[in-house]
């Protein structure tokens, strides 16, 4: 992977909607140069996913996130991945990260309502045999995500008034 293709990354990143012809434009390259690194980036692993980021408050969708304090027994030989990838395969589980500090790992979970994160952390994952403790916190609002602000400040239209 060279600078060209970091370029392209981080436009793709900003806006996984661009066009390969925008790209090329603002690299100043051809589009078939564009196009042919990013089916390699596919191919690579190295573009996983094209995300939406929706607000679905706005949208008018209920729907609860939590982040939840892991503590697990690593096991012999694997460490923290075997369980891990219990969790993450988890359907309402969206995000899972190996962390320092006091917790080993911090899960990000979406649901209806809180009961429903509530009873997947009581009967999924806190019944999982590696599983020695976990703190549940909810989202009580989300200012920002994916780099993106979420709330729209509107502008202050009051005249200024000088002395």
């Amino acid at each position: 992977m060279d600078a060209l293709d970091r370029e392209i990354l981080e436009i793709l990143q900003d806006n996984s909607r661009i066009s390969h012809r925008e790209i090329a434009t603002m690299l100043g390259i051809a589009e078939e140069e564009v196009t042919k690194r990013i089916q390699e980036l596919e191919k690579k692993g190295i573009i996983i996913k094209y995300h939406t980021l929706i607000n679905w408050e706005k949208a008018g969708e209920e729907k609860v996130s939590a982040i939840i304090e892991v503590n697990v027994t690593p096991q012999r030989g694997i460490g923290f991945d075997a369980i891990a990838e219990r969790i993450y395969r988890f359907p309402e589980v969206k995000s899972v990260y190996l962390v320092s500090g006091r917790y080993d790992l911090a899960v990000l979970v979406e649901g209806k309502n809180m009961k429903e994160v509530a009873f997947f952390v009581a009967t999924k994952l806190a019944t999982l045999d590696t599983v020695q403790s976990t703190a549940t916190h909810f989202v009580l609002k989300k200012y920002k995500q994916e780099g993106v602000i979420l709330e729209d400040k509107e502008e202050d239209k009051r005249l200024v008034i000088s002395p």
